[in-house]
């Protein structure tokens, strides 16, 4: 696996902290498939590139981040790590019910040193985070994945969410059941696929 991460200046601490998780990732993955065994060769641009992006979509006066069935931690372990460095003052909140996942979570905290809680919580049943940002990613389509959101938002909170190829079918079916602002943002690492910034989220 190559160890450059180009497409991102961070320190040496920061990627090496990075190439303990993806380390830790390869040897945990076999056992309990926290990604698809077809993209662990591009693991740094597929999931760690695609997951990056998004700390600087946050709005500057943002400090809590929920994200939402957070798997092997794309997008917020990630985050969690970049963040002292690239945005210091967040605090990371990453929900998993997979009781293995969010194991394997936790021990890449240990191994790395970064800073998040690990809520073992179906999303349902967490208590609500009042977060000043949302994300998820691969989780549920737009009209569910807003319905999980809403319960750990702030009330001038912000969702984002990279989307597929389907974003504007979803976008659509979302609005027969929301009301909401949304930015179309452009993938750094998919030119089919775009991040949704939601804000002013209620039900319609």
């Amino acid at each position: 696996m190559t160890s450059a991460f180009p497409a991102l200046d961070v320190s040496r601490e920061t990627q090496a902290r990075l190439q303990t998780y993806a380390g830790l990732l390869e040897k945990w993955n076999p056992r309990i498939n926290l990604v698809s065994r077809n993209t662990l060769g591009a693991l740094w641009t597929r999931h760690f590139l695609d997951s990056a992006q998004l700390l600087d979509l946050a709005p500057e006066t943002a400090r809590l981040w929920c994200d939402l069935g957070s798997g092997g931690g794309f997008p917020g372990l990630v985050l969690a790590i970049l963040a002292p460095e690239r945005r210091p003052g967040h605090h990371f909140t990453l929900i998993e019910s997979d009781q293995r996942k969010a194991a394997f979570l936790r021990t890449v905290l240990r191994e790395t040193g970064a800073g998040a809680t690990i809520l073992d919580s179906r999303i349902e049943d967490a208590p609500p985070q009042a977060a000043d940002i949302v994300s998820a990613r691969a989780l549920a389509p737009l009209p569910e994945l807003l319905g999980l959101a809403a319960r750990h938002l702030a009330p001038n909170g912000t969702g984002i969410f990279p989307k597929g190829a389907r974003h504007e079918d979803e976008l659509r079916e979302s609005l027969e059941l929301w009301q909401f602002r949304c930015e179309k943002l452009p993938s750094q690492t998919d030119p089919d696929a775009v991040i949704l910034r939601i804000s002013e989220l209620s039900r319609a």
